[in-house]
């Protein structure tokens, strides 16, 4: 899963007001419909550089079908849920149940993981089932939506 890391995609993806949310988190979503320009490969300037290794897929690659996801991540933890300690464990327990439930968002998807000030103090299994069932609902309502 890429990171969602402009300013510009969080404010799109929290405009379109689309969100589902539990005790300790929010999730907002979007799912892009621009499944073409996301799946431009890069490649490299440098000459000397074999091919294989110049080109650069520009999201994760789905394990099921060999193609890119494009799933993207963004992380919003305010001060409010602690200190910048407290903050960063929220983050990384946020970043590894993303990766872990990553398959169950539809593809071309926008995430942005909202943490309640409550996700501080929260169990790393309570805070598992959570996302596991919010990414059900983003997936069932994107569904609906299409």
């Amino acid at each position: 899963m890429e990171r969602l890391t402009s300013h510009r995609d969080f404010v799109t993806v929290l405009k379109r007001r689309r969100k589902v949310s539990d005790h300790d988190i929010v999730v907002h979503y979007l799912v892009r419909d621009d499944s073409h320009s996301h799946a431009q490969s890069t490649v490299s300037s440098n000459p000397n550089t074999p091919t294989a290794h110049r080109v650069e897929s520009a999201g994760s690659m789905d394990s099921t079908l060999g193609t890119p996801s494009h799933r993207r991540l963004g992380l919003a933890v305010s001060k409010s849920v602690g200190n910048a300690v407290t903050r960063n464990k929220v983050k990384r327990r946020f970043r590894v149940l993303a990766r872990q439930y990553e398959q169950a968002l539809p593809d071309h998807c926008d995430i942005v993981m909202r943490a309640k000030p409550s996700a501080a103090h929260a169990q790393f299994e309570s805070l598992d089932h959570q996302v596991e069932r919010l990414f059900a609902s983003v997936c069932q309502r994107a569904a609906q939506d299409r």
